[in-house]
């Protein structure tokens, strides 16, 4: 596929910052935050994660804190995310990685990240992104879904249109996308409804 015009995703861009309202999971900063409500948010609903990571953060504040609780405990904090066992235990063992590997501070490189317990590409795109250390270009369902619907790419699954996006779409537009493209996705949750915001808006 061709590169887009810059006109075109000026254009899209440009709409989705006019209705972009703010995202749950954004209040978090702090690399320790960022990496473990990501990680957590994967097949889940922000208002889940976002309560969820209230719960866990206020008995464990930092990866210390996260490391010397037992999974049981975990769970219970982080019930109901999708696949909380699962989770918990690749919380668990990140944590005591993180610590021994990395001095209790969060990996600065995308491959560093990967080969954590429970972190996979979308993850350490996002995370890497929102704190800074690199430029990226996270796809979730809502990136996957819009770029798909814009015809920006022509991909089956999220992993084809991330490499599909690094081919046709700038550089200095990544570390954006995601966040206006979860905002509106989150806005408009069926096709029907999300097609008829982007025809109101000329996109399509």
């Amino acid at each position: 596929m061709s590169a887009l015009s810059g006109k075109e995703i000026e254009k899209v861009i440009h709409v989705f910052r006019e209705n972009f309202q703010p995202i749950p999971l954004d209040v978090y900063v702090k690399p320790y935050e960022v990496l473990v409500s990501t990680m957590l948010s994967a097949r889940t609903k922000d208002e889940t994660t976002l309560a969820a990571c209230e719960r866990l953060f206020a008995v464990a504040a930092d990866f210390k804190a996260l490391s010397e609780l037992n999974v049981e405990e975990v769970e219970e904090l982080i019930f109901p995310v999708g696949f909380y066992k699962t989770k918990a235990k690749h919380l668990m063992s990140m944590s005591k990685i993180v610590l021994s590997r990395y001095g209790g501070e969060v990996p600065k490189t995308q491959g560093e990240l990967i080969a954590l317990p429970g972190v996979g590409v979308k993850t350490a795109n996002l995370v890497v992104q929102r704190l800074g250390y690199a430029t990226a270009i996270a796809v979730d369902t809502h990136v996957h879904k819009i770029s798909n619907l814009l015809g920006w790419v022509n991909t089956k699954t999220p992993g084809e249109t991330e490499r599909a996006l690094v081919d046709v779409l700038p550089k200095k537009y990544w570390h954006e996308i995601n966040s206006l493209f979860v905002s509106v996705g989150q806005q408009h949750r069926n096709k029907k409804d999300l097609v008829s915001f982007l025809k109101s808006e000329r996109l399509l």
